[in-house]
Parts: C-alpha cells; structure tokens; sequence
C-alpha cells in the first residue's frame, strides 16, 4: 500500500520517500543497526522536519497502530514543541488480517497524534466510487484494506486492488493539498512530469 500510494504522490508531480520504523525488542540492550538490512530506510525525525507531506501507515495491532510506529511518534515532541509539522497535508493507512479487524479504530490512532502536530489531515472522500464499492476495506478516514489471513486481496480487492479504497488516491490528495498551499502562499515547487494514471488492470506491487 506504501509503494502505490508513493506512486500517488509522484503522479501528483511530487517526489516520493519510503521510510519504515525499526522494532521494539524486548531485551533493554538490543540495539537495531542505523540502516535495516532490507526495505526502506529507517524513519528519523530530520524527516519528518523536512518532508512536505506525510502519508502514514501500520498494520492493526488489537485495533491500534502497531507498538514501533507509536514508540517513533512518542519521541516527536521536540517537532510538536516548535511547530515543525503544522499546516503539512497528511494522512493515514492500514491493513488488517480480518475484515473486522479494527481499520477504523487503527487508522483514528494514527490520525491523533498528526493533529495534535497540527497537520492538515485528508481523508478519502465518497466521491471515490471504490469506497463505496468496495468489500475488501475502506473507510473515510484512510486508505485500508483486508489482506486476509494469508495476505492475499480478497473480493474484489484482487480485481485491480479496489478493495484498498485506491491507495493512489491519498497520494494524488496529498500533493494538491501541498501545491494548494504553496500557491496560496504565492511558491510553487519545481513540478515533475507525472506518470500516466494506472488502469485497474495495470499489476500491483
């Protein structure tokens, strides 16, 4: 879901950055290396400092964002304290094993702490017609989507990935907000040349 609401971003003639949050151990003198052996680079706080807009995401945790995301957002006071997130576009994602599985609860948990930085949080409208569509997740609040309990789109989340409410869209959302705010302030960025807008027949990461 990361990677296509990415795409979002970058079709909205921003550029997009993957970042992921290292896990919690339970033994005090584990430390986990500066950079994860795979995946996407560690999160740090400069990031958050400097990035234009934030799309958030976490598995469901007994309907909560899971421990590691909420340990890196408990340590962002020192953003909170001088303003440094407020008026950045945001918003929020998840994926759960089972349809009830606590999407809307976790995506809120998420969507808390990003008002209490003041972000400007965008949602999914019902003007996006997969919303109402859809069998496989989605809500208001955030894009989500039923991965099933061996992580395979259900319904018709399999048919061009419907059922995750268009994870493209909170992308698209998030660099107009941003672009809508720069022009407001009379700054625009450098705009890149955005990619053609996939079909629900394209494949999915």
């Amino acid at each position: 879901m990361a990677r296509q609401i990415a795409r979002g971003v970058e079709m909205g003639g921003l550029e997009a950055r993957l970042r992921t949050v290292p896990a919690i151990s339970t033994e005090c003198e584990a430390v986990a290396p500066s950079i994860p052996d795979t995946g996407a680079l560690y999160a740090t706080l400069d990031d958050l400092k400097n990035c234009s807009g934030l799309a958030l995401g976490s598995p469901t945790r007994f309907g909560n964002m899971a421990a590691p995301l909420k340990y890196f957002l408990d340590g962002t006071s020192n953003l909170w304290l001088t303003g440094a997130l407020v008026g950045k576009p945001a918003s929020v994602f998840t994926s759960t094993a089972s349809l009830h599985g606590g999407q809307e609860t976790t995506l809120m948990s998420m969507l808390l702490p990003l008002l209490h930085h003041g972000m400007l949080v965008t949602g999914l409208p019902y003007s996006e017609s997969a919303l109402i569509e859809t069998s496989g997740g989605g809500t208001p609040y955030g894009a989500s989507h039923h991965a099933g309990a061996d992580g395979k789109p259900q319904g018709i989340a399999r048919a061009g990935m419907a059922g995750t409410s268009r994870p493209l869209e909170p992308g698209r959302c998030l660099a107009v907000l941003f672009r809508a705010d720069r022009a407001a302030r009379g700054v625009l960025p450098r705009v890149r040349r955005p990619a053609r807008r996939p079909s629900l027949g394209d494949p999915v990461d």
